[in-house]
């Protein structure tokens, strides 16, 4: 049971989808595996469980919104 795990922000329905269909047959070609054996994980993190350096990503988020704002 090969297994494929992503880890990403919060992602819609969609965009799910599209990545599954996407990566499944790459993964598949590359082990030489059937499709229909590949598990796939998707762990979607919020910006609070996210540091990048010293900073929370929803910090980072927040603090580019603002300076977007104030071009």
């Amino acid at each position: 049971m090969p297994v494929m795990t992503l880890e990403t922000a919060k992602l819609t329905q969609k965009q799910k989808k599209a990545l599954v269909q996407e990566l499944v047959p790459l993964f598949a070609k590359i082990i030489n595996m059937p499709e229909e054996t590949i598990y796939t994980f998707i762990k979607e993190n919020e910006g609070d469980n996210v540091g990048v350096g010293q900073n929370l990503l929803s910090e980072m988020r927040s603090n580019d919104k603002k300076t977007t704002a104030t071009l």
